[in-house]
């Protein structure tokens, strides 16, 4: 075992404090990576603060890694040192199942072993990327272009696949009507995935403040839903809306906005059910359907896309020593649009 320097929450209700964490020693298949960048996502803040069910303490979080192989087993053959690579939400699973083998390791039939509160094979609990180093299996990480700057690309390993893989399962491309809502951290990278995409795209967030912005990654319109009118004039404009957001929504309105066969697609997971208005959908053969990260293989498509479009995340870069300042901001919406940890601060 090797011990790294990382920030961890001791308990749910207390703040992330700097500590040591252990690394496992380097298996043959496995790669040593020096994390160069850890973005934070607001998923970290609702699994170190128990929102999502109790954890295992101390809990360091993060699965928005880039950095670069410092070392590898003696059976690796797909990364090399000095390679730039990056691991998002998963860190290993069984490789057998059939999602495994259709290249869905994040619906692992065994339970795929996420990158941090999730039990490991060797019975620990994952330890995730705010930290100097992690040892990952060689399957689990991917190639970050160079074309994309490693503080950018780290945010790309959760919220870029997030957002890339719904707009490819529901076929987003040229002539289709795109509506996203929200304009943070998964919704700015909706904009650009789905403009890339070559859809129509329309950015609905509660106000105009961040308009500009939208239209600059690449939004043809933006509406306030705050605005009441926004609701009649844009009813069956839609053929995907793209929901970011993690607060509970009036489902009945924005299901309005889709056109007859269209599909909402939610990505963000409020803390609070959300009721299920039958008769929308029903109403205008429509669907309301979920979407989690996609898998290994989808993820390093989406970071090649991103480099042959030049995409790339909003961020602002910050030390650790700053971490519990970025979480409170992040709840207050402060941010454009990622908050990415400098790891070279850990030290």
């Amino acid at each position: 075992m090797t011990r790294v320097t990382a920030y961890a929450a001791p308990s749910e209700a207390a703040p992330l404090e700097r500590t040591t964490i252990e690394r496992r020693d380097l298996g043959p298949r496995d790669i040593l990576i020096d994390i160069a960048f850890a973005g934070i996502c607001h998923s970290d803040i609702h699994t170190v603060r128990g929102d999502w069910g109790p954890q295992h303490y101390p809990l360091a979080p993060g699965h928005e890694i880039a950095g670069t192989v410092a070392a590898v087993g003696e059976s690796v053959t797909t990364h090399a040192i000095g390679d730039r690579v990056g691991v998002g939400c998963l860190v290993d699973s069984c490789g057998e199942c059939p999602a495994c083998c259709r290249g869905e390791e994040q619906f692992c039939r065994e339970g795929a072993v996420f990158t941090y509160g999730s039990t490991d094979r060797d019975g620990t609990i994952t330890q995730g990327g705010y930290s100097q180093q992690v040892v990952v299996t060689e399957g689990f990480a991917v190639r970050i272009p160079d074309a994309i700057p490693l503080d950018r690309a780290a945010p790309l390993l959760c919220a870029g696949i997030t957002t890339y893989s719904p707009l490819r399962r529901w076929g987003v491309g040229p002539g289709t009507r795109v509506a996203v809502v929200g304009m943070g951290g998964l919704g700015h990278m909706g904009v650009q995935l789905a403009h890339a995409l070559g859809a129509e795209v329309t950015v609905l967030s509660q106000t105009l403040s961040k308009k500009d912005d939208g239209i600059r990654l690449g939004a043809d319109h933006y509406y306030a839903t705050a605005d009441p009118a926004t609701f009649k004039e844009l009813r069956g404009s839609f053929d995907v809306i793209l929901n970011t957001v993690s607060a509970v929504i009036d489902l009945r309105a924005y299901l309005g906005l889709l056109a007859v066969g269209g599909a909402m697609v939610c990505v963000g997971a409020p803390g609070e059910p959300l009721g299920l208005p039958i008769g929308s959908l029903i109403g205008g053969n429509k669907t309301l359907a979920g979407s989690n990260i996609g898998g290994i293989a989808q993820t390093q498509e989406m970071l090649d896309f991103c480099a042959e479009h030049g995409i790339a995340a909003e961020i602002e870069v910050i030390p650790a020593s700053e971490i519990n300042t970025a979480y409170e901001r992040v709840l207050a919406s402060d941010v454009r649009y990622r908050f990415v940890i400098d790891a070279s601060t850990f030290a």
